[in-house]
């Protein structure tokens, strides 16, 4: 009989407690062939996971642990386009967004296919009236800069691609993303801009989220002070939404408006309309390659046993860290200055799916669920966090994301970026022991006493576990895969956990109470059950507010 989900998360607790007295020094020391079996190969990405905690019988038991929690069930049921995401009664079929033109997936009888196709033709062809100067402003010069205006998956996922591909953008096109709705962000931005030849895409699936709309609104009022009229609006901004009323009273043709599904996330909606920008800049060719690479993944992440399996082994081992040793947080580290937004981009993708603390039946959870990823480029990070890692009192979970192969080849420049990812990875599991120390500082000829003073400073554990993840090179294909497999990853984890990935009732709360507040700095009068602390932070504001509208200082 097969053990139940309840007896291997037991199993699993033992066995960490077990390998929390175990080196991977020594682990490396009696296993030749660790860093060959601990080793897996996918759509163009290359993972190393030997240098993690774990041994082969927790592999098994974490493999146990998937099949007892029904993954294979859980992925078809996803990519068969069931309404996985409960609460809201939705498919998710992200998926969907990067499949073939002849596969056949269907949610309530229809295969959404042919229409993800219609739309990615529509954005084609947008793309290279836009491209090939086709498309002019209204005082008939071409656009030279795009300003994508969205928020959190309508932001971060086209921020990511475009900065990471950004070498394959046509001369005389820039692209720009504003999200904050401090005006800081945009106004900086409007100052370095010609209203003739500026192409603003707005991406609110409503076209009445807060933020976006309020950068929008400004956007359009700049454009309007400098001469253009209401009549230039549909030359200079576009709308990702499905809202085509509210799209057309601000101004937009609704035939410029690209569209996307309700079966298609935020924070999974790169690979759809909202991934406009990203196809203006790098071109339709290169948009239909990151979805292949993302299909690749897909098709690798279905098909795959789970000991080949590269988003489900990142995934188990997360869950082994963060159930087995207590791990609260996950640190990414890009080697390749292109990907320096994963690190924020990833941090929405998992913070956001898997920070729940009910099951998808409703109860609580029982156990910590997804952990603080945070992090920033690599080399960077060295200079910045990277003690904190080495000798810091707490486990710290790492993945380095390096490319082979730069794109302009520059040597020594990533010589010494490949050198330094793969010596770090190796310097935190080996760390240095007291006679490394001793034996590093007589070879530097430093006295005993000297010797003596500095030795407990100079020695750390190592023991702190990394996957290096490689990419052959940082193309659109290999990026497709390499979001793809983290969004699986995420998946995984939320399968094991029994929780509902999909849905982010948790960020509602203060949007509303944002809302309330806003309204009490006109009127004065406080919220109702509002506490002592918030009525006079409101009040603080209000004053403020008021100081700044009659011109008054007091």
């Amino acid at each position: 009989m097969s053990d139940s989900p309840a007896d291997l998360w037991s199993r699993l607790r033992q066995a960490a407690s077990h390998q929390a007295g175990v080196h991977l020094r020594d682990q490396f020391a009696a296993d030749p062939g660790r860093a060959e079996r601990m080793s897996a190969r996918s759509a163009g990405l290359f993972l190393d996971y030997s240098k993690n905690r774990i041994d082969d019988d927790a592999l098994g038991l974490l493999f146990a642990l998937a099949d007892a929690s029904d993954l294979r069930g859980a992925i078809d049921a996803m990519f068969g386009g069931e309404r996985i995401n409960s609460t809201e009664h939705r498919a998710v079929l992200h998926t969907a967004l990067r499949a073939p033109a002849d596969a056949d997936i269907r949610v309530d009888g229809h295969n959404v296919v042919p229409d993800v196709h219609a739309e990615l033709t529509h954005m084609t062809e947008f793309a290279e009236q836009v491209r090939s100067g086709a498309w002019r402003g209204h005082t008939g010069e071409a656009i030279t800069d795009i300003v994508n205006i969205g928020i959190g998956g309508s932001d971060l996922g086209p921020r990511l691609v475009c900065d990471a591909l950004r070498p394959l953008a046509p001369t005389g096109l820039r692209t720009h993303f504003v999200a904050n709705v401090d005006a800081g962000r945009l106004n900086g931005l409007l100052r370095q801009l010609d209203r003739a030849t500026t192409l603003f895409v707005v991406c609110s699936k409503s076209f009445s989220t807060q933020e976006t709309l309020t950068n929008a609104r400004s956007a359009r009022a700049w454009f309007l002070r400098g001469g253009p009229t209401e009549a230039d609006i549909g030359r200079h901004f576009v709308a990702v939404s499905t809202n085509a009323e509210a799209v057309s009273d601000f101004g937009i043709d609704p035939a410029n408006m690209f569209g996307f599904w309700d079966w298609v996330g935020g924070r999974y909606s790169l690979w759809s309309a909202v991934g406009l920008s990203i196809m203006l800049q790098i071109g339709p060719a290169a948009f239909r390659e990151l979805l292949a690479g993302a299909h690749a993944m897909d098709t690798h992440f279905r098909t795959a046993p789970w000991s080949e399996n590269l988003p489900v082994l990142l995934a188990l081992i997360g869950v082994w860290y963060v159930n087995g040793f207590g791990a609260a947080t996950h640190m990414i580290a890009p080697y390749d200055h292109g990907l320096r937004q994963l690190p924020s981009f990833l941090q929405q993708l998992d913070m956001e799916s898997n920070g729940k603390q009910t099951t998808r039946d409703g109860q609580p959870v029982g156990r910590a669920t997804g952990p603080v990823v945070w992090g920033n480029s690599g080399i960077n990070g060295q200079h910045a966090f990277y003690q904190l890692l080495h000798q810091g009192s707490q486990l710290v979970p790492a993945d380095f994301v390096a490319s082979l192969h730069s794109p302009d080849n520059t040597r020594p420049h990533h010589d010494i970026v490949l050198a330094n990812c793969i010596a770090q990875a190796q310097a935190l599991m080996m760390g240095r022991t007291a006679d490394e120390a001793r034996a590093e500082m007589v070879a530097e000829g430093l006295p005993p006493e000297r010797i003596a003073e500095l030795l407990p400073h100079r020695v750390f554990a190592g023991n702190r576990p990394t996957n290096l993840i490689l990419l052959d090179a940082l193309t659109p294909r290999t990026l497709g895969a390499l979001l793809a497999m983290y969004e699986h990853k995420v998946f995984v984890q939320g399968v094991l956990w029994h929780v509902n990935s999909f849905d982010q009732w948790g960020v509602e709360l203060g949007k509303q109470l944002a809302r309330r507040i806003e309204a009490a700095f006109e009127s004065g009068v406080m919220p109702a059950g509002a506490d002592s602390s918030t009525c006079r932070l409101i009040a603080l504001a209000r004053a403020a507010l008021h100081e700044r509208d009659d011109g008054t200082t007091r």
